[in-house]
């Protein structure tokens, strides 16, 4: 997420509540961190995931997922066949395992793409390790993958964000300058804009400034499969890449340079946060509305289309009559105002209001948390997290999701986590409720006696 907030949970409360990590979704190589490889329907409460330091961000990519703590430690479990984990082999791991290789370098933040994994350090720099196919890594000739976090050195200015899509990734520096590297966007450039002359930052296998941004200052960037954005000091939202599900609010099918997003689109509002799935964008105005536009189809915009197609009449002039998707109109979800966080899958979505989680979109492997496979189309409370539990942060994969919940003392043994998080409506199921109740309940017994005697012998364990 983009402009955010840092808060912290204050020292009452801390020796008052202990924290959990909670998982959910696809898990088929060990990204949920739960010792198997199977999907998880409904959250499931990682016991031996209680280190002493704090855990600000959690975030997941193809198949891998991420955590980083206050003290700048990495975290990661899961896919990990082009090294993307970062731990110098490219053996799947299946809980949550400290990358041994940046001990001694503090991350601030960390980016999944579908294979790769972008870190920015504390103290600015990038670095790099998975997948360099498509270049994403930004080291034009290096190795098809890297197995331990490698600097991205043709970046030299200090570095204040970074983002990972599908093949591409980007990086926003500390003067507002835009940078982007791999090759994901170029084939469906080539394609869709025959005859034109694509931008070095879409065919560059290393870090290549965006050209069309020089009149403005970025403070972050975020990916898609196939397309890119940057949020401006000032509130505005240029994009660029493709454009075939409406994720950029324009007409054209490729975007070569970023082009600015109408305010009339946020209802003349300036844009304080945006993030990014694959193919749909989200967006919070300074009044704490969110605004959703893109693709449609699993529910991952939150509401549903007028028109079975999902489009509707749109006139250019008169002379002309097309079709323009109803899904590149950003429209307000107002059972989203003032949310204090939110994170885009690459097709669902976790948000947290008034300390509860609610999901919405592709729900396939059950990433939704809702105990079903049936996609959620309004954004609906995650039952199976309600209170007394009080979420603290949430992270999306592309197919799983992660939160982390601040949970009444007697519930947990570890208490001596203190939790600083990061900022970045609906009905429940009354059918499922007394199932997802038992289950959680069942969970939370095992978790209590198993956890303290287990706890000191994995905590830095991996699978």
């Amino acid at each position: 997420m983009c402009m955010a907030h840092k808060s912290c949970v204050s020292e009452a409360d801390s020796a008052a509540a202990a924290a959990a990590l909670f998982a959910w979704g696809a898990n088929s190589y060990g990204q949920l961190g739960l010792g198997h490889k199977e999907d998880v329907l409904l959250p499931q409460r990682l016991s031996n995931f209680c280190e002493p330091g704090c855990i600000k961000s959690v975030t997941g990519g193809g198949g891998h997922s991420a955590a980083v703590t206050d003290g700048g430690s990495l975290f990661v479990c899961g896919l990990n066949k082009d090294g993307q984990l970062g731990l110098g082999h490219t053996e799947d791991v299946l809980c949550f395992t400290i990358c041994k290789p940046l001990l001694g370098c503090p991350i601030r933040q960390v980016a999944c793409g579908w294979d790769f994994t972008i870190m920015l350090t504390e103290i600015g720099q990038v670095l790099s390790c998975g997948s360099n196919a498509f270049g994403q890594l930004g080291v034009p000739h290096g190795p098809r993958r890297c197995v331990v976090p490698q600097a991205v050195e043709l970046l030299r200015e200090k570095v204040v964000c970074v983002a990972a899509g599908l093949r591409h990734a980007l990086a926003t520096t500390v003067s507002g300058s835009v940078f982007q590297w791999g090759t994901g966007l170029a084939s469906s450039g080539r394609r869709l804009c025959a005859g034109q002359t694509l931008p070095l930052f879409l065919t560059a296998k290393e870090p290549s400034r965006v050209m069309g941004l020089e009149d403005s200052t970025a403070v972050c960037v975020v990916a898609g499969s196939d397309h890119s954005a940057s949020l401006t000091d000032t509130g505005e939202l240029y994009v660029w890449g493709r454009n075939k599900h409406g994720q950029l609010a324009s007409l054209a099918a490729f975007l070569l340079l970023p082009q600015r997003i109408d305010a009339r689109c946020f209802q003349d509002e300036k844009v304080t946060a945006v993030w990014s799935g694959w193919t749909h964008l989200v967006a919070q105005t300074e009044t704490g509305k969110v605004f959703t536009w893109g693709r449609a189809d699993y529910g991952q915009l939150g509401r549903r289309l007028e028109s079975p197609e999902g489009q509707k009449p749109h006139k250019q002039d008169s002379q002309l009559t097309f079709w323009r998707p109803q899904s590149s109109v950003s429209l307000p979800l107002c059972c989203l105002t003032g949310a204090a966080k939110i994170s885009c899958g690459s097709e669902h979505n976790l948000a947290v209001i008034s300390d509860k989680c609610f999901s919405w979109g592709w729900n396939e492997h059950g990433m939704c948390g809702d105990g079903t496979e049936s996609n959620v189309w309004t954004p609906s409370p995650v039952q199976a997290l309600q209170s007394p539990s009080r979420i603290l942060l949430v992270g999306c994969g592309a197919g799983h999701s992660l939160a982390l919940c601040q949970l009444p003392a007697l519930s947990e043994p570890c208490q001596d986590v203190k939790v600083i998080y990061t900022l970045q409506a609906a009905t429940g199921n009354p059918e499922s409720q007394n199932g997802m109740n038992k289950e959680r309940n069942r969970k939370e017994r095992q978790s209590v006696t198993s956890t303290q005697s287990n706890s000191d012998r994995t905590r830095n364990e991996g699978p």
